[in-house]
């Protein structure tokens, strides 16, 4: 029997998180999505240690601020994505704003870290929460296109043609056979 599931990344690395802080007994608070504000001295031992256990979920800790901004911005374009209603601003609009820098310098410190542009960023973090949404069978093309602020479901399936090398309908379509096999097989 095959079980499909649904679940927030968001949720989830934050449960993974306050789970690791305790069992190390840590005070703290959580800033914001991806920030710790300790609220004690933490030896290096024990940082060091928090670390390997973080590591082992695919969570790293981040030292350099350049790093820590690029994180940000990559927090923040999650934010945007998976938000349940499209935001009536541009992308770029909301980042600036979100990290209070303009946005070129974010678009530039963006591209030297990562080899890439925040807009490519973007476009590939729509495109997986597509997939997701499809898999998942809840909503239409056409409810996806909405949810992830495309004008149109053509603007969502040359995308996620471009990015995939296949239409979100064929997507599906491969989605659906594979659950047909999985049920005849079990």
């Amino acid at each position: 029997m095959k079980v499909y599931l649904k679940f927030d990344y968001n949720i989830l690395t934050k449960k993974i998180i306050q789970e690791k802080l305790s069992e190390l007994g840590c005070k703290y608070t959580i800033a914001g999505f991806g920030e710790i504000d300790f609220l004690e001295n933490i030896p290096d031992e024990k940082i060091n240690d928090l670390s390997a256990k973080f590591e082992s979920y695919g969570i790293e800790m981040v030292e350099n601020q350049k790093s820590v901004l690029v994180q940000k911005i990559k927090d923040t374009i999650t934010e945007l994505v998976t938000s349940e209603e499209p935001l009536n601003v541009k992308s770029s609009v909301f980042i600036a704003e979100k990290l209070n820098h303009s946005y070129g310098y974010l678009s530039n410190l963006f591209s030297d870290v990562t080899y890439t542009s925040i807009e490519n960023y973007i476009i590939i973090q729509k495109i997986e929460l597509a997939k997701q949404l499809i898999i998942n069978n809840q909503l239409s093309l056409t409810e996806i296109a909405y949810r992830l602020n495309y004008s149109s479901v053509a603007h969502l399936s040359t995308q996620f043609k471009n990015t995939t090398g296949i239409t979100p309908s064929a997507f599906q379509r491969i989605i659906t056979k594979r659950r047909e096999l999985s049920s005849k097989n079990n």
